[in-house]
């Protein structure tokens, strides 16, 4: 079993900020690079060169957005590669008050102003929430 890192508040599992943080401005750039090549597929070895990892760490990290949901198909052989589904809208989704206060507290603990695109997903999520 890998060894799970420790925070700043002691509890197992709990990372710090600054080791999570690459960790998903990467994801998000792996979702984004998929997205725009959509419907075709994209190989680990061009996936890799653009996130400047190793092949490795992009199958961890494909593995870990599966995981969590994320439709992303793997298609093996010489022709294969990675792909997802990129719808251009997504449909409407019902949020309460605490999961609209979970999705804030991340994207600012990620730093909504890292991308056009967090930023644009806080002020949405906020104007909801606050009816602003």
């Amino acid at each position: 079993m890998p060894q799970r890192l420790v925070g700043s508040t002691g509890i197992a599992g709990m990372t710090q900020l600054h080791q999570a943080a690459p960790l998903i401005e990467r994801q998000h750039a792996l979702i984004e690079l998929l997205r725009v090549r959509a419907p075709r597929r994209v190989t680990g070895a061009s996936l890799a060169e653009a996130t400047g990892v190793s092949l490795r760490t992009v199958e961890r990290d494909i593995t870990r957005l599966r995981e969590a949901g994320v439709p992303i198909t793997i298609h093996r052989g010489p022709r294969g590669g990675y792909g997802i589904d990129a719808r251009p809208v997504l449909p409407p989704i019902s949020l309460t008050p605490g999961e609209a206060s979970a999705l804030i507290a991340s994207l600012v603990a990620v730093g909504p102003y890292t991308s056009a695109v967090a930023q644009s997903a806080l002020g949405k999520v906020l104007e909801a929430l606050t009816g602003k």
